[in-house]
């Protein structure tokens, strides 16, 4: 045995200096005379491990542990050899052995966590690596890794403390430096997500995924060409980094580089042509710039796909490529999945104490001058401030315009929460006792879902912003009229519907329409017919553009004046005219202007042909305010139906049809009779004002009645329900 030992030694000697073939060579000659040699067993498993022969590792220690079950460090490297044939289970179990005999096993507490890691339980991981840690302090990786899994469970505040203490042990540590940062970013410090970034590329410029996230955090930082230039660094070092392809993208779109953000949603298709939303992203931006080619049949790849219940199109975009409803209700419940899915990490909210007045909440990037805000800031003002207090939360730029100072003017509390997470602006929410939060963002542009993912009050509503259902368990009514959402529809949405009288839409009294330029001032013809749609072009379908174009071809020489939304879609709409057979002379396109000049220019033109299956909404109303009546086609679903309703608030609803047909027959109807025209525009000045529509006074009692109705019945412990407000 004597010989064996030190035929043993020498063997471990070669091992340590790196000489793995002799290394084995000696242990293979200690097991031919001493094939029960315990060291020799687990040193030659271990030496297997190393050369990534895992399968002959497992074997070799398992036989040292049946000879001598009680030594910890042997445990350990059966787990890791188990751990490298993804027997997770087993590795768990060897891991517990180790830390059985030696509680104060460091490494053993360690590789235990990184198992619970790969298992997906990374709460319990998390706890492994703070005993890892707690056990050797000076051991940076647990703290490294355990900041990760705090991420991973939306703890990035612990987190960072984490990525703190792993830099102060290695400070040139690239790696926590961009993971710090990835912390930072989600706890919206871009400004320090950005050093971390810059500081883990300094150590390591050809990082991919640091590139990848420095744009994301000059992106936040509203950098976005420079947020461009990282993501293409991040692609040119790794082709395949997807995430890069998809951020690049909207990047791009966000610049209106529409063209440029299509090319690069196509090549992120081909890299992987399931990555989610895509599809339905490229359909949105091929619209933008009204190019319709293999329209039809990518809707019908898009809406099967859905139906699959695929991440196929992203919820706004599906608002314009289809009328249905159910597909609508699809493309939301695929968006919640990925996107927004319900927090249940935050306690229910307890029952409170009655108080006199009922606490609102209204949530939104767009207090500012923005569509949403020329319809709500009316309604701010006039809330009864008896029954009602009101917070606004707002979490888009920190504009100084005017209709920005009236929202604040309005509110008991004007709150900045851009720089807050969504969890922490639900806790903020929890913490003032909101008793209502209004969403009036949805699933557009800049949307933050996440704050109703944590449930910032014990009722949640979705309310002007969005057309349609967020099919998400945490909102639980959407305000809404009989014309938008017609009682046999109830079915495509998840809310509980509320109803308003008369239409759903609030607006605001207090905009002036001044005298507007004479049609020669706008290059429009003086004499012929000027049909007009200020949508943006995105809701333009090649149906309804041929639609156009049949009305102008029996219309004389009518026009057609369309907002200029993108040059490149300007000049495609002008040759689909062409290849219709229309001049494109007779397309005629406004720029965009401030809105007092926007609402006052379009008293030169005679009718409004509105945009079909996503109708014009705070547009709409601008139009009619402006004394421009407007003809729609309704369809099912709620973004279709939007101008019905406010054309019925309005005393219009001879200008309501209900198919393409009949809307281009009543186009070329009106277009052919002046006299029609004139009366129309009459019969709107006469009663616009009186209407329903711009009686904003009247719409704030309506929806005060319905928050009471609602706060009453959840107070009383109903659920919510179906219901409707009395008219006023």
């Amino acid at each position: 045995m004597r010989g064996a030992d030190e035929r043993l030694l020498q063997a471990f000697s070669l091992h340590q200096q790196g000489r793995l073939t002799e290394a084995g060579e000696g242990y293979r000659s200690v097991l031919e005379s001493h094939p029960e040699h315990f060291d020799a067993l687990h040193l030659s498993g271990l030496l297997a491990l190393q050369t990534r022969e895992p399968e002959r590792a497992v074997e070799l220690i398992g036989h040292a542990l049946r000879l001598n079950p009680q030594v910890a460090a042997v445990h350990l490297n059966h787990g890791a050899a188990l751990a490298a044939l993804k027997r997770y289970g087993a590795a768990l179990s060897s891991y517990e052995c180790a830390i059985a005999l030696d509680p104060a096993y460091a490494d053993a507490h360690f590789n235990l966590a990184n198992t619970l890691r790969e298992l997906g339980q990374h709460a319990a991981a998390a706890a492994s690596y703070e005993r890892a840690a707690a056990l050797r302090p000076e051991m940076a990786e647990a703290h490294h890794q355990r900041g990760r899994m705090l991420c991973l469970l939306a703890e990035h505040e612990a987190a960072v403390g984490c990525f703190d203490r792993a830099l102060a042990l290695q400070p040139n540590a690239a790696s926590v430096y961009n993971d710090r940062g990835a912390a930072l970013y989600a706890l919206r410090r871009p400004s320090a997500a950005l050093a971390d970034f810059s500081r883990a590329l300094s150590l390591e410029p050809r990082n991919a995924q640091a590139h990848h996230h420095r744009g994301l955090a000059l992106h936040a930082l509203q950098r976005t060409v420079e947020a461009v230039d990282s993501y293409e660094r991040a692609i040119s070092l790794d082709g395949g980094l997807t995430a890069a392809h998809n951020d690049r993208a909207v990047a791009l779109f966000d610049l209106k580089e529409y063209v440029a953000a299509l090319a690069g949603y196509q090549q992120l298709l081909r890299l992987q042509p399931q990555y989610k939303h895509v599809r339905g992203a490229c359909q949105h931006l091929r619209m933008k710039i009204c190019d319709w080619s293999d329209f039809d049949a990518t809707l019908a790849d898009v809406s099967a796909r859905l139906e699959r219940g695929e991440a196929a199109c992203p919820a706004f975009a599906a608002l314009a490529l289809s009328d249905s409803a159910a597909l609508q209700r699809r493309a939301a419940a695929a968006w919640v999945r990925e996107e927004c899915p319900a927090d249940d990490d935050p306690p229910a909210i307890a029952m409170r104490a009655p108080r006199q007045r009922i606490r609102l909440g209204y949530f939104s990037a767009d207090f500012h001058d923005h569509a949403t805000l020329y319809l709500m800031a009316g309604l701010l003002e006039l809330h009864d401030r008896v029954q009602f207090e009101v917070t606004a939360f707002s979490f888009g730029p920190a504009a100084r315009d005017p209709l920005r100072r009236r929202a604040e003017a309005a509110c008991e509390r004007f709150i900045d929460v851009r720089e807050k997470t969504d969890r922490e602006v639900a806790c903020l929410a929890r913490a003032l006792q909101i008793d209502i939060a209004v969403d009036l963002k949805g699933f557009t542009e800049h949307s933050r879902p996440g704050i109703f993912a944590a449930r910032a009050a014990p009722l949640q509503l979705s309310y002007l912003g969005y057309p349609g259902t967020m099919a998400a368990s945490y909102i639980d009514y959407l305000i809404a009229d009989t014309t938008v959402v017609p009682e046999a529809n109830q079915d495509y949405y998840t809310e509980k519907l509320l109803y308003l009288p008369d239409t759903y839409q609030v607006t605001d009294q207090r905009h002036e329409v001044t005298e507007g330029p004479s049609r020669e001032q706008l290059a429009l013809p003086r004499q012929a017919v000027v049909f007009c749609c200020f949508n943006d072009c995105y809701k333009i379908t090649p149906a309804l553009f041929s639609a156009w174009m049949r009305v102008l071809e029996r219309s004389g020489d009518s026009v057609l004046w369309l907002l200029e939304s993108h040059p490149v879609a300007a000049r495609n709409l002008r040759a689909e005219a062409q290849c219709r057979g229309v001049s494109p002379r007779r397309l005629i396109f406004a720029p965009r202007v401030p809105r007092a000049e926007h609402l006052a220019r379009q008293r030169a033109a005679d009718l409004f042909l509105d945009t079909f299956p996503c109708n014009a909404h705070t547009t709409a109303s601008d139009a009619l305010w402006a004394g421009l009546p407007l003809l729609t086609c309704s369809g099912e679903s709620f973004a279709s139906r939007v101008a019905a309703s406010v054309l019925q608030a309005v005393g219009l609803p001879e200008l309501v049809t209900r198919s393409l047909a009949e809307y281009e027959a009543l186009a070329v109807e009106l277009g052919s009779r002046p006299a029609r025209l004139a009366a129309l525009k009459h019969k709107l000045a006469a009663q616009r004002a009186a209407s329903p529509l711009f009686n904003t006074r009247r719409k704030a009692r309506q929806l005060e009645a319905a928050y009471r109705m609602i706060h009453e019945r959840h107070r009383q412990g109903q659920p919510p329900a179906h219901l409707y407000v009395a008219d006023s």
